[in-house]
């Protein structure tokens, strides 16, 4: 993606090459991490959404699902309002099993459900950001987290999340003590987040943060529509298979076999 002032620019070589699914109901891409869904006043091409567009040659295609602009992996597009209908119906009656793969710092020893609920963190330099609070604004949310591979230093896991609140994966992981690798807002430094929004990514922070975006991807999304379930899987980015190549000694057949049980 070509650098700008503001962000990155998608080409059409790029956007060919993370699509992973392009047929008469659908569009699924395995998203990058840093590049935002949301069409952007910065162009077309400079969000996913847009781009899908473009390439399309289509205004009709509608993004069923979404990821925040550092999470990396299975984003959808529906081609046309019927299939949009059928996946956004299983989305908000909650027909629909999401699965996450995470790197957490630290060893989580066994599967750990997290029964908490989300509200504005009202004590954060940063709006945006949610906390687990028992009183004011808040809404429920659970978040099962599932140990696949630890070194003690750092733990890869599966995520399944039974709510979806913003941040709930990201906000449950810091509240069990074990920050996602890598996150700028729910790390050992929220500032981090204002000066990456500034600055972009600079020296002080690749001193603080072992990569350069949260170590979070969307692999797995299974709808039960009226036709049937239908399962879209996103493989893992080359970024965090490096890391876990490096940090985890994971060789890409070891974690691929890893990942074919989750």
């Amino acid at each position: 993606m070509p650098a700008t002032d503001w962000g990155w620019l998608v080409t059409p070589e790029e956007l060919e090459d993370w699509i992973l699914q392009n047929d008469d109901h659908v569009v699924l891409v395995n998203k990058p991490a840093l590049l935002v869904c949301h069409p952007s006043k910065q162009g077309p091409w400079s969000s996913l959404a847009g781009a899908c567009r473009e390439y399309l040659q289509s205004d009709r295609s509608h993004l069923v699902s979404r990821l925040d602009r550092e999470t990396s992996g299975i984003v959808l597009f529906a081609k046309h309002r019927l299939k949009a209908r059928h996946l956004q119906m299983a989305l908000e009656q909650r027909k629909v099993a999401k699965t996450y793969i995470a790197i957490l710092e630290g060893e989580l020893e066994k599967e750990t459900l997290v029964d908490a609920p989300l509200g504005p963190d009202t004590q954060s330099i940063v709006r945006a950001k949610n906390t687990v609070r028992h009183d004011g604004k808040r809404q429920d949310a659970q978040t099962l987290y599932t140990p696949l591979v630890s070194n003690g230093r750092y733990t890869l896991v599966k995520v399944d999340p039974i709510t979806g609140r913003k941040h709930q994966i990201r906000a449950h992981a810091l509240h069990i003590g074990h920050h996602i690798v890598g996150d700028k807002l729910y790390g050992p430094d929220e500032g981090l987040f204002l000066d990456f929004i500034e600055d972009g990514w600079t020296e002080k922070m690749a001193q603080v943060l072992p990569i350069n975006r949260h170590a979070l991807h969307a692999y797995r999304m299974v709808f039960d529509i009226e036709t049937g379930p239908e399962t879209y899987i996103a493989p893992l980015t080359q970024d965090l298979a490096a890391f876990c190549r490096e940090n985890l000694g994971l060789s890409t057949e070891a974690l691929e076999e890893i990942l074919q049980r989750v």
